[in-house]
C-alpha cells in the first residue's frame, strides 16, 4: 500500500468509485454528505483529493467547458489500480476484524 489510507480518504475513494464518470468535486461532496449524513467542506474535500493524487490513488482530467459554469471546466476524478488495491486491502482488514469481533459485540452471523 502506498501509505496509510485514512477513514475520510477511504470514503472519498469509495464515493468516487460509486459516481464513476460523474465524479467531480461538487458531486463527490454532495454524495458523500448524503450517504455519511455529515457536512463536508469543499476545502477539506479538495485537500483530501490532492493528498490522494499525491499518494497515487487518483488521477484527474478536465471535462469540457459549459455555459452554466461560466465557461469553466469540471475536474473529474478516477481511481488508479493502486487505489483499488488499497480499498480491497482495507475491506479485507475490516471484514476480518468484524468477523473476529462478532462474538464480543453480540452480533450473530
Amino acid at each position: 500500500m502506498k501509505g496509510y489510507l485514512g477513514e475520510f480518504e477511504e470514503l472519498v475513494l469509495l464515493t468516487i468509485a460509486t459516481l464513476g464518470q460523474e465524479a467531480y468535486g461538487v458531486a463527490v461532496k454532495e454524495e458523500l454528505q448524503k450517504r455519511a449524513n455529515r457536512q463536508i467542506s469543499i476545502g477539506a474535500l479538495h485537500a483530501t483529493i490532492s493528498r490522494l493524487e499525491d499518494k497515487g490513488f487518483l488521477t484527474s482530467y478536465l471535462g469540457g467547458a459549459t455555459a452554466e459554469r461560466g465557461g469553466r471546466r469540471k475536474r473529474f476524478f478516477e481511481l488508479t489500480p493502486a487505489a483499488v488495491e488499497a480499498l480491497a486491502a482495507m475491506k479485507s482488514l475490516r471484514d476480518d476484524l468484524w468477523q473476529s469481533a462478532q462474538i464480543k459485540l453480540g452480533f450473530s452471523k
